[in-house]
C-alpha cells in the first residue's frame, strides 16, 4: 500500500472498521467503486476486432482461452504470422496468456507507442479540462519512460488507471522466478516513482530484488517480475477493507504463474495489499509456486498458514515502524483480511526486516528485507535473517516443497 504511511490513514481505517455492519451490507449487494469498461475503450475496441480476425483463412481463438490452447494456437503459426497478429492487434497479443514471452513484449511496446500518442493528442484537447490535460501529460510522460530501450512488458492495458507488468532477466532461461505483487494505489502511474521513492513503487521493487537476487545467487538465472497487472484498490475507502479486487486479482496472477514459460520454481513477494491477494490466490497456485513471502501484511484472509491450502512456504516480515501493525486483524462479515501474518499463531516463517524504515522501505537495497527477499528467491533459504520470534524460520519441514 504506496500511500498510506501517516497516521490519519490509521484512524480513517480504524473509522471504517468501526461503522462494518453499515458497509458490510453494501459489501453484500455488489457495492464497489470500479466501474465497468465502456464499449469505446481501447482494450475493448481491441477485443473486437480480434473476435472478428482471422488467420490463414482460419477464426482466431478466443482471448480468454486457456493457455495451453493459446500456446499450441500461437506454436501452429510461422513467424510471420505470429509476428503480423502481434502488429496488428497489440493490446490482445500483448496480454495473452501462452503467447510467446518475445512476442507479448512487442506487442505491449507497439500498444504502449499507441497509447502514448493518444495521451499526446488529449494533451491540446480543448474539450478537457485544464486538470484533464494535466492528467494526460503525466500518462504521456509516463508511456515515454516506458518505450525506453531495453524495456519488456509481459502485460499492458491503458484502460481506466492502467495495468502493466515489466520483466527484469530473461524469463525463457530463468532457473528461478520470482513475482512482485504490489499494493494500493497502484496503477500506469505509480508504476515507478522518483526518488526517494524510487523502491516504493513496483518496478522499483522489481529492480532492487532482481539486483539483490543476483548477488545473491550469481550461479542462479533469475528473472523478476514487477506485476502491477490487477486493478488495486484506491486509496482506502472500502475496496483497501474488503478482498473483492484481491479475489480479481487472483484469477490474474493464478493465470500469470499458470503461463509462464519453462518448470523453474517462482516465488512471489507480496506487498500490503498484495498480500491480501496472494493470501485469496494460494489455495490454487500452481504447483511449480515454491514460496510465498509477505510484507507489511494486513492479512492474507485466513486465520493461519493451513488454511491458505498451499504446499508452498510462507514467509512473513513486518518492520518495527510499519503503521500497519496497529490495523485490527480482523474479518467480519468480509470486512478486514484476517489474521496477522507475524503471530507465530498463524504458522508462517517469521524473518528479519531489519534496516526496512515504515511501510513502504522492504526493497531498499542494504537492507536485511530485501536481502532475506533475495535469499528467499534463489532458493538460498540457509541464508535467510529469522526474526526473534521464529529462530528457525530457514530450516527445512516436513511437507516443505522440493526445489
Amino acid at each position: 500500500m504506496t500511500s498510506f504511511d501517516s497516521s490519519p490513514t490509521l484512524t480513517a481505517w480504524r473509522a471504517l472498521l468501526a461503522v462494518a455492519v453499515v458497509f458490510v451490507m453494501l459489501a453484500t449487494t455488489g457495492w464497489t467503486a470500479v466501474r465497468h469498461q465502456r464499449s469505446d475503450e481501447p482494450r475493448t475496441v481491441a477485443l473486437a476486432a480480434w473476435a472478428r480476425g482471422r488467420v490463414a483463412d482460419h477464426a482466431l481463438p478466443d482471448a480468454d482461452a486457456p493457455s495451453y490452447r493459446l500456446a499450441r494456437f500461437f506454436a501452429s503459426l510461422n513467424a510471420a504470422q505470429r509476428t503480423a497478429l502481434a502488429d496488428k492487434y497489440p493490446l490482445v497479443v500483448g496480454n495473452l496468456n501462452g503467447a510467446p514471452v518475445t512476442l507479448r513484449y512487442r506487442a505491449n511496446r507497439l500498444a504502449v507507442a499507441q497509447a502514448r500518442r493518444v495521451e499526446e493528442r488529449r494533451t491540446h484537447d480543448a474539450r478537457l479540462s485544464p486538470d484533464g490535460r494535466a492528467l494526460a501529460t503525466r500518462r504521456m510522460e509516463r508511456l515515454d519512460s516506458m518505450l525506453a530501450p531495453g524495456r519488456r512488458f509481459l502485460a499492458f492495458d491503458p484502460t481506466g488507471r492502467g495495468r502493466a507488468a515489466e520483466v527484469f532477466g530473461d524469463l525463457d532461461r530463468a532457473d528461478r522466478v520470482s513475482v512482485v505483487v504490489p499494493g494500493v494505489d497502484t496503477d500506469l502511474l505509480t508504476l515507478e516513482r522518483p526518488a526517494p521513492k524510487v523502491n516504493a513503487a513496483p518496478v522499483g521493487m522489481a529492480k532492487s530484488l532482481y539486483a539483490a537476487e543476483r548477488a545473491a545467487g550469481p550461479g542462479t538465472r533469475t528473472a523478476v517480475i514487477a506485476w502491477a497487472d490487477y486493478t488495486t484498490p484506491a486509496g482506502i475507502g472500502m475496496d483497501a477493507a474488503l478482498g473483492n479486487l484481491a479475489a480479481r486479482g487472483a484469477l490474474r496472477l493464478n493465470a500469470l504463474v499458470g503461463a509462464l514459460p519453462g518448470t523453474a520454481p517462482v516465488s512471489l513477494f507480496c506487498h500490503s495489499y498484495g498480500s491480501v491477494l496472494c493470501g485469496v490466490a494460494a489455495h490454487e497456485l500452481p504447483a511449480r509456486v515454491s514460496d510465498i513471502a509477505v510484507a507489511g501484511s494486513p492479512g492474507m484472509r485466513v486465520e493461519n498458514v493451513a488454511q491458505l491450502r498451499t504446499g508452498a512456504r510462507v514467509w512473513a516480515m513486518r518492520d518495527r515502524g510499519d503503521w500497519i501493525e496497529d490495523v485490527p486483524n480482523l474479518e467480519l462479515g468480509g470486512l478486514g483480511h484476517g489474521a496477522d501474518p507475524v503471530d507465530p499463531g498463524f504458522g508462517a516463517r517469521i524473518v528479519s526486516a531489519g534496516g526496512a524504515i515504515g511501510h513502504s522501505g522492504y526493497f531498499v537495497p542494504g537492507t536485511e528485507s530485501l536481502d532475506n527477499f533475495a535469499a528467499i528467491g534463489v532458493g538460498a533459504y540457509g541464508s535467510v535473517s529469522c526474526a526473534a520470534s521464529d529462530s528457525g524460520c530457514g530450516e527445512p519441514v516436513a511437507g516443505d516443497q522440493g526445489i
